[in-house]
């Protein structure tokens, strides 16, 4: 593989993902030729044109940029394991010989010899890697994080503050993690998840261990408390190396202590709901002290209190005292009964609908029993489609097969036609839109047609 140092010209195939499209924005500042196809335009394919990247939308080979087809020396072509066998466009730059390499390859040789900070987990990871992301830009560090989703304080998923440091989300997706080589690493969770990948969770908690003795005796790891690696435990209300204490909610925040290895910081103040997003919060806090964040001024404080949030992770789309509307990516049981947790906990005496679109029919299958004991827990439940992404369908694997696992009566099978309207006529006092496919067009004509209502 050549050298960073040589390459001018970057062409991403799949470059509307969200680890693509913070590798493009970061090599754009840098000054360096960027393009890219995808199969549909988004928001985020929109916002990097107006970057100045060059994007086209049809796998045809005519398309490819002639700044990258003329210059085969100093380009190099960058995709997603997600993109078909039989792309044509990948295909003609294989057969022309161009320097290729996976997304996770390329962050990688990123973050090599950089001190990196690195937030691995099948949950959590993505929150928590915008926390830390803004904890240190707010503190003055001048860092560089490639988030795993759109921070809602900087509107991008990319933090390009300066070159001290890089701080990154570690995908256990494909074992991308293990191309990375992290100074400070933190492990949120390892649940299952992946099987399609991993066969079984002993491979993924095994992947997990290999990537924790990727850091060097002089880094340090840091685990949720309870898992099954040894490290600088994070936990709420117990006997963790750091642990939030003291822990009450006021006007909607969260109020606590953080018990430290060497003091206790008082009275710090977070805006996300859910004690997953708390867990979060105190992983980033002390990856941001261990690094060298001090904490015996208001600042560190005061960058926490500021945090915003990750677009799709809680995210509020209407907040009015009769109607709240919530967005969230959940799509694994556990991060169902986390996203429960913490909207039972902020609106108690309310009505709360969930609506879910699984994501792919391997995971509904493996985790069936868990999806329906998580969704079971709302008040009503609307199922829509499985949204397939890579795989094609499994049979007897559908979203009315998960319907009748539900023990909740109040349940329904719903179109996406129909969801606006089915919505409605329900009089719901909180809904919770979740899911990793494409629910996330349909919240915003449902957030449209409740507002139009009121």
């Amino acid at each position: 593989m050549k050298d960073l140092n040589y390459i001018q010209n970057f062409y991403f195939i799949g470059i509307g993902g969200m680890g693509m499209s913070a590798l493009a924005r970061y090599f754009r500042a840098k000054g360096m030729y960027v393009a890219g196809y995808d199969r549909t335009s988004s928001d985020l394919t929109r916002e990097l044109e107006a970057e100045g990247i060059e994007i086209n939308y049809e796998d045809r080979e005519e398309l490819i940029p002639d700044q990258i087809l003329n210059n085969k020396e100093n380009s190099l072509v960058v995709y997603t394991p997600a993109i078909p066998k039989d792309h044509k466009q990948f295909n003609l730059l294989k057969a022309e010989s161009f320097e290729i390499t996976k997304r996770a390859k390329l962050l990688g040789m990123v973050t090599d010899k950089k001190y990196t900070l690195a937030v691995a987990g099948t949950h959590g990871k993505t929150t928590t890697t915008a926390i830390l992301g803004h904890l240190l830009k707010e503190t003055g560090v001048k860092v560089t994080a490639f988030l795993g989703g759109i921070s809602e304080d900087i509107q991008s998923n990319l933090i390009m503050q300066g070159d001290d440091l890089v701080v990154v989300e570690a995908d256990e997706f494909d074992r991308s993690f293990l191309n990375l080589s992290p100074n400070l690493a933190a492990i949120t969770s390892m649940d299952a998840d992946h099987l399609d990948i991993y066969g079984d969770k002993s491979e993924l908690e095994r992947s997990f261990r290999e990537f924790a003795a990727k850091i060097p005796e002089n880094g340090k790891l840091f685990v949720k408390n309870g898992l099954p690696i040894k490290g600088v435990t994070l936990g709420l209300e117990d006997n963790a190396d750091y642990s939030a204490r003291n822990i009450k909610i006021e006007e909607g925040n969260y109020v606590f202590d953080m018990k430290t290895p060497s003091e206790i910081i008082e009275n710090l103040k977070f805006n996300l709901p859910g004690q997953h997003n708390l867990l979060n919060a105190i992983t980033a806090l002390a990856m941001a002290i261990e690094y060298g964040s001090p904490t015996d001024n208001d600042d560190l404080a005061r960058a926490l209190y500021s945090f915003k949030g990750v677009k799709r992770r809680f995210s509020y789309k209407i907040k009015t005292e009769n109607l709240v509307l919530i967005d969230d990516y959940a799509h694994h049981p556990t991060e169902i009964s986390a996203v429960h947790q913490a909207v039972r906990e902020m609106y108690p005496n309310k009505q709360i609908l969930a609506v879910f679109q699984p994501h792919l029919f391997s995971r509904t299958r493996d985790f069936a029993e868990d999806f329906a004991s998580s969704l079971s827990d709302f008040d009503k439940v609307f199922l829509l489609d499985i949204y397939p992404a890579r795989e094609t369908p499994i049979r007897g694997i559908s979203s009315a097969w998960l319907l009748d696992k539900i023990s909740n009566p109040r349940k329904q099978l719903v179109t996406k036609e129909e969801l606006s309207e089915k919505i409605s006529s329900s009089k719901p006092e909180v809904i919770v839109m979740m899911g990793a496919g494409d629910i996330g067009v349909e919240v915003e004509k449902i957030k449209k047609a409740l507002q139009h209502e009121a």
